[in-house]
């Protein structure tokens, strides 16, 4: 099994941290979405021609490759069911590489094109869909802020939209919730938390199809079953050499899917996630429970947009609950990690489909 090319480094606490790649007996595939059990239609692919960027009413930016394989799957094919194995899959048909503008001065080893995109109209709108391949972690905050400031020049959106995983923020939160906010607070070490500078914005999803009775049907509640987390466990003591039980890991049962997956529009409001450029996970002690949920961009987008008097909001997916506080730092991120690799495709398309129905109005 393939190891995923880009792990969240909120979940290492050092950089030589050590992670495995889980394996799960329960992998079905992502279904077929039938759109008219909504009232709606698929998005449509739409051509583009010549060197630039075209320009686009929304843009829609994800990161990880489980979340990219979301993102195909509800955006650009989702007449086809798409099986597990492709979570991991770096490249996908119809999409295109862009570098134009990368520092020819300072260039970062390793890194050497913003992102990959693809147009899609929905609803009447132009969107472009934006695999990042620039990062907080990796190469840095100036570049992703320089990347940001990108693509509001040359596609000239009227509204960003960041889409993804995170850890947990809220205790109760199973693996597979979806939380949609207009602010993003940036983590800074060592500073008071109220003192932390935040991104917000009015934009609102409200009267769209994510708060409609009934989208709830296109959801698939991610896949956990007993059988597959006590495997998860036994492969994490192997590989770490430890021997803790599924009630240490997992003390309050939040690596289970609800039955239905909860989706939460909070767009609009005062809430805020969390973006931490290091090791920061919420905990069952309520560990930055203020915040939606904790990851790794959408603060610096939040900056650029508002500075630039675009609109903005973040639909992420908790592909990692909070973790026990009675295990130490390092455990925390390691069983966050598996939890993650495990079944982040599957938390990815609900929150997809999330952030495609906030884009639609509702019938």
């Amino acid at each position: 099994m393939s190891v995923p090319q880009y792990r969240p480094a909120r979940l290492f606490v050092t950089a030589k941290q050590r992670s495995f790649a889980p394996v799960i007996a329960g992998t079905p595939e992502l279904p077929v979405i039938d759109w008219s059990a909504v009232g709606q239609a698929a998005p449509t692919l739409v051509g583009a021609s010549g060197s630039g960027l075209p320009t686009a009413d929304v843009v829609v930016i994800t990161w990880a490759d489980a979340e990219w394989a979301a993102m195909q799957h509800v955006f650009c094919a989702s007449s086809v069911a798409m099986p597990y194995s492709d979570r991991n899959t770096g490249s996908w048909s119809g999409w295109t590489k862009y570098a134009v503008g990368i520092p020819s001065t300072n260039k970062v080893s390793g890194w050497s094109f913003w992102g990959e995109w693809r147009l899609v109209e929905i609803g009447g709108k132009q969107v472009l869909l934006w695999k990042s391949n620039t990062h907080l972690d990796f190469p840095g905050q100036s570049q992703l802020t320089a990347m940001m400031q990108m693509l509001l020049k040359e596609v000239k959106p009227g509204l960003v939209v960041s889409i993804g995983t995170a850890g947990g923020a809220m205790v109760g939160d199973h693996v597979g919730t979806v939380r949609a906010v207009s602010a993003g607070t940036m983590y800074e070490k060592g500073k008071a938390q109220g003192s932390w500078p935040e991104y917000a914005n009015g934009w609102s999803a409200a009267g769209t199809m994510l708060d409609k009775a009934g989208f709830g049907s296109l959801l698939m509640p991610v896949p956990t079953t007993e059988g597959d987390l006590q495997g998860l466990v036994t492969q994490f003591n192997s590989y770490y050499g430890s021997s803790y039980s599924i009630f240490d890991l997992d003390p309050d049962g939040l690596a289970s899917g609800d039955t239905q997956p909860k989706i939460f529009d909070e767009t609009g409001g005062g809430l805020s996630l969390l973006t931490t450029p290091t090791f920061v996970v919420g905990t069952t002690a309520g560990t930055y429970g203020t915040y939606a949920c904790i990851e790794m961009d959408d603060a610096v987008l939040g900056d650029v947009c508002k500075a630039a008097g675009v609109a903005f909001g973040f639909v992420r997916n908790v592909s990692d609950p909070v973790q026990s506080a009675a295990l130490p730092a390092e455990v925390q991120g390691s069983w966050g990690s598996a939890v993650y690799d495990a079944y982040g495709f599957y938390t990815s398309f609900n929150g997809a489909l999330a952030a495609w129905a906030a884009l639609v109005a509702a019938g």
